[in-house]
């Protein structure tokens, strides 16, 4: 589906608007804000997470507080600025005493994590943390979920019930990295997959074949 740029704006602010109205599960009984997420419209990377934090609720906007001070370092790494990517959580509102979210407030907020992957229609995905990366997989992706160690540092291809066709990519939860410092060292090399992912759904560095030059 090719949306131009006002469509896409109009569309966003309409999925905000229902998100800071919604009632689909309790957490919006202990909200502060809702945290729709942010970024590019039109971002190549889209950034899956699992639930705002107190930072975030707040002030209504993902990745805020310390893990998300981590993860602008992750970025910056790699050279590319958190302007350029989206970023949401596959709740939209924060769970009371920060615990994780449950499967039937996912699946409530599923009609906005959806809305929002159909709108920006990315090229990359990256999980944050099990829940986001069971939600991908398991439930968009239909395929097994196997826990965050086992499936981390590859790319994944998958199929997304949205009729979109994208990279995968599934790590640790920055905040993990925080209370686990020896995952740092994992969450840097699966950042480095985003790169590679990005050159390769661009068709950057590919070798010339002999077609090539038959066809010039």
């Amino acid at each position: 589906m090719a949306w131009c740029m006002q469509d896409k704006e109009s569309s966003w602010l309409k999925i905000v608007e229902q998100i800071k109205t919604c009632t689909l599960c309790p957490l919006h009984k202990y909200r502060r804000n809702p945290v729709p997420g942010e970024g590019s419209l039109n971002a190549e990377i889209f950034f899956l997470g699992e639930a705002p934090g107190r930072r975030e609720d707040e002030m209504g906007r993902p990745f805020v507080g310390a893990a998300g001070q981590l993860l602008n370092k992750l970025l910056e790494d790699i050279n590319i600025k958190r302007s350029e990517v989206f970023i949401t959580n596959v709740v939209k509102c924060r769970p009371p005493n920060n615990r994780d979210p449950k499967d039937d407030e996912i699946r409530a907020c599923s009609v906005y994590t959806d809305s929002l992957i159909s709108l920006i229609r990315p090229k990359v995905i990256v999980t944050l943390g099990n829940h986001a990366g069971r939600y991908i997989f398991e439930f968009l992706g239909n395929r097994r979920w196997l826990g965050i160690s086992k499936i981390r540092g590859k790319v994944y291809e998958v199929n997304l019930r949205l009729d979109l066709r994208v990279k995968v990519i599934p790590t640790y939860h920055p905040a993990a990295a925080l209370y686990n410092p020896q995952l740092r060292e994992a969450l840097e090399s699966d950042f480095k997959l985003i790169v590679k992912a990005l050159s390769e759904v661009r068709g950057e560095g590919r070798r010339p074949t002999l077609l090539n030059f038959i066809k010039h």
